[in-house]
């Protein structure tokens, strides 16, 4: 395992790989920060933004695509620390104060998703939506409402199926929809793995080439590997008490990246916050960049 040196993320989130770059990008939503790391030099740096960033995934015509406090929006990286940052979209009531998105990827055709939640997690206040945004039809209405904490968002690897979590601590489940590759609508939502027994919260999830589901337990420091039909069949523990959200990446997509939050415990002082890469020894799934 490798600990990246000179980072440290109060709310580490959003890990993705861009092969094209062949770099990792990931998120620090509390300090306003978006991260980069060159695999092939280990050099990192970051871009502040105006506002919160959540949830970022590479565009193919370049950049980033972001949820963040307000909407989502289109971001350039220059050579400064500076974001140019364009507004594509914003859910037609608003977000509300107290809100934000949250989690966020993009489908296997390259539309993004991403959903929001009321941000002061101890008022529980299930106010939040999963929403899907592509270049053509824009923000759509939301398909999926009534979530404390939105998370867990993945895609199988045909696409055919969309997980989605709630990692709020009085909901802890993961939910399977039937996914139309067409038009982009999720269907049949079920429980794909009730995590209400466990320590851990579920929180953002990558697939690996199996079709299994990784997820972070938050709170419980550790990656769970359910099969595709919701059976937990492996534990990795990570020095972390609170993982945030993982994915795979590398030459050959071997590489897994979890991200961290600080919890404030003494006994999570030296790893809360940090970014890891681990060799999980199975191969993931690549990202697939928003179709702009």
């Amino acid at each position: 395992m490798e600990k990246l040196n000179n980072v440290s993320c109060k709310v580490g989130e959003s890990p993705t790989w861009h092969a094209g770059e062949g770099a990792w990008y990931w998120v620090d939503i509390a300090q306003q920060r978006v991260w980069r790391l060159d695999a092939a030099t280990g050099a990192t740096r970051y871009w502040v933004a105006d506002e919160m960033v959540a949830c970022v995934a590479p565009r193919s015509d370049g950049g980033l695509i972001a949820g963040m406090e307000s909407g989502i929006f289109a971001l350039e990286l220059d050579a400064c620390t500076a974001l140019a940052q364009r507004k594509l979209a914003a859910p037609a009531s608003g977000l509300g104060e107290g809100m934000r998105f949250n989690d966020g990827r993009c489908d296997r055709q390259g539309r993004y998703w991403s959903g929001t939640m009321f941000m002061d997690m101890a008022a529980a206040r299930a106010v939040g939506q999963l929403y899907r945004y592509d270049s053509v039809r824009g923000l759509s209405a939301p398909f999926v409402s009534g979530l404390l904490t939105q998370n867990g968002l993945a895609f199988s690897p045909d696409g055919r199926t969309m997980y989605l979590s709630d990692s709020h601590p009085v909901r802890r489940m993961v939910w399977a929809f039937d996914y139309d590759i067409a038009d982009g609508v999720p269907s049949n939502q079920r429980v794909f793995a009730d995590m209400t027994a466990m320590a851990g919260r579920p929180d953002g999830a990558a697939i690996d080439a199996d079709g299994c589901y990784w997820v972070c337990g938050n709170d419980d420091g550790c990656v769970l590997r359910f099969t595709p039909d919701g059976k937990l069949d492996r534990r990795l523990d990570v020095p972390m008490l609170k993982p945030s959200m993982c994915a795979f990446g590398g030459k050959n997509l071997d590489t897994l990246m979890v991200t961290s939050i600080i919890s404030g415990k003494p006994e999570d002082a030296e790893w809360g916050g940090a970014v890891v890469l681990l060799q999980p020894g199975v191969q993931g799934v690549a990202d697939t960049l928003f179709a702009a």
